[in-house]
């Protein structure tokens, strides 16, 4: 008999990425650098897309995302 998988437990975290070439980069970014310290990202929500604007040119596109992850499980 098998036993049964253990239930995981996912963490969501927000973060802001941002990029000059637009909001797809900037969600990538927010990814990227999340990845160098949170392990098992599992997936990745876009919440809002902003930009910072000089005269009347984008100069920064801002991406507010949502990045899910299944939580270490310890011993």
């Amino acid at each position: 008999m098998t036993a049964a998988p253990e239930p995981s437990v996912a963490k969501v975290i927000e973060l802001i990425g941002s990029s000059p070439k637009g909001w797809e980069d900037a969600a990538k970014n927010a990814v990227k650098e999340a990845a160098r310290t949170v392990r098992n990202i599992r997936g990745v929500y876009l919440k809002e897309c902003t930009a910072k604007v000089k005269g009347d040119t984008i100069v920064e596109y801002r991406s507010v995302v949502k990045i899910s992850f299944v939580v270490d499980r310890e011993g």
